[in-house]
């Protein structure tokens, strides 16, 4: 067996261990109803994290519209539930087709453009989707897509949650996540290298859209509705808050960022006025004391804490 492959297990074993133990203090009420629905958003939270990296950390590009792909998926999984009366995994795929689709649409033409340029393209586009749900009487227009069942749970969330972050992972290993990581580091001598940039990019784009049509799936059914004031460019930010605070480029970094950033929402919930202050000032003095990020674009590993252990040890025998 391989060290990669061993390395997969252990993740495995863990995200079992974690499971159990969650599941176990859900049924058991200690924990009760308002964290467990922080425990879903958290999950849901750290999908539209890790789908955003995949466009904004592994390629390089600014997309701050992602909240309009999760808007499109919430609505595409209602109506294929309520109006539709299908199984709730095939909402989930056609939520996920659907989004992707469309990512793939708008990032062909879109995804010729670079820095600000694409930032505001994608953040125009996102807004574009949410105008144009207010206005579509069929999905409930500016009331909301209502009476949405419950079909999210905290064990389907996870595991879905779990699949996406370990195809995420292997894409990042594979060839085209090398691809897509020699595109970020310089784009010129990627295309020289005889990369197709535009294909990668694309591709990127397509599959970090598709993601967060899934979590919007499970979003919808998950809180009864679907409404417009949910996905506004506020959402999208964000998502994008926690990219950056976990590092670009790093996925465990995303999942840190997700699971920071829906605990200060959480515990923040009775001061409202006060989320974008607490935001804002976590940011400012992340960017002052570490620009790259808590992790930057390295991930968490066995190795890296043997090297902060050694780090403390070499301060402790110097002092």
């Amino acid at each position: 067996m391989n060290k990669q492959r061993k390395n997969d297990l252990l993740a495995l074993g863990a995200c079992v261990l974690i499971y159990a133990i969650f599941e176990g203090l859900i049924q058991l009420e200690v924990i009760g109803p308002f964290w467990e629905l922080n425990m879903v958003l958290i999950c849901i939270n750290i999908i539209l994290a890790s789908s955003l990296n995949m466009i904004n950390g592994y390629t390089g590009q600014f997309s701050i519209g992602h909240a309009g792909f999760l808007a499109v998926g919430a609505y595409v999984g209602a109506i294929f539930t309520v109006k539709l009366g299908l199984p709730f995994p095939v909402a989930i795929i056609a939520g996920t087709i659907a989004a992707g689709f469309l990512g793939f649409l708008i990032g062909l033409p879109t995804l010729r453009l670079n820095g600000d340029y694409l930032a505001i393209a994608t953040l125009g586009l996102g807004e574009i989707i949410r105008i144009c749900i207010l206005n579509i009487d069929y999905v409930g227009g500016a009331s909301g897509f209502m009476g949405i069942p419950r079909l999210t749970s905290f064990t389907n969330i996870f595991w879905i949650m779990i699949v996406i972050l370990f195809f995420i992972k292997n894409f990042k290993n594979s060839a085209h996540g090398r691809a897509c990581l020699a595109i970020r580091e310089n784009e010129i001598a990627a295309d020289t290298m005889g990369i197709d940039t535009t294909k990668y990019k694309v591709m990127a784009f397509t599959l970090g859209a598709a993601f967060a049509g899934t979590a919007g799936v499970m979003f919808s059914h998950y809180f009864y509705i679907a409404h417009p004031a949910s996905f506004t460019f506020m959402r999208s930010f964000d998502i994008l808050t926690m990219v950056v605070l976990g590092g670009l480029g790093s996925m465990t970094g995303s999942i840190t960022g997700a699971i920071v950033l829906t605990f200060i929402s959480a515990y923040l919930a009775e001061f409202p006025e006060w989320r974008m202050i607490v935001y804002s000032v976590t940011m400012i003095v992340l960017m002052l004391r570490r620009p790259q990020g808590l992790f930057g674009s390295a991930e968490l590993s066995a190795e890296m804490f043997k090297g902060l252990t050694k780090r403390i040890g070499g301060v402790k025998i110097g002092k």
